[in-house]
């Protein structure tokens, strides 16, 4: 557990281990829960599809492209949970692939109605 006040800068940085130098790191989703085990409902999204959600996420340019670093604010569920647990998916991409995920940055999806 990392231990951290409510609204100070949580500072998160996410590597890579490869031994190739053209790979890069892209946060695509992540994602705050008042329980390790479900990540959906009663959830908060930090970042969905690579887009911001939280106005306090701010990321950190990094010298190498195989590590990402951002921070948020920390917070409090509405429960009074006393921890939040963080679940991000982060996409490996081809540094210099301008047709990756890693280069298209947010994307809105769109949502499917449903069928009678």
């Amino acid at each position: 557990p990392y231990y951290v006040g409510i609204n100070q800068n949580l500072y998160l940085e996410a590597s890579l281990h490869s031994s190739d130098p053209m790979l890069q790191l892209f946060l695509d989703t992540c994602v705050a829960s008042p329980t390790p085990h479900n990540f959906t409902t009663g959830s908060y999204a930090i970042i969905e599809n690579g887009c911001v959600k939280d106005p306090t996420y701010a990321e950190y340019s990094s010298p190498h492209r195989h590590k990402l670093r951002f921070r948020f604010n920390a917070f409090q569920f509405i429960q009074s949970n006393p921890e939040v647990y963080l679940q991000c998916e982060l996409v490996v991409c081809r540094a210099y692939d301008y047709s990756s995920r890693c280069y298209q940055g947010c994307v809105h999806r769109a949502k499917r109605e449903a069928s009678s």
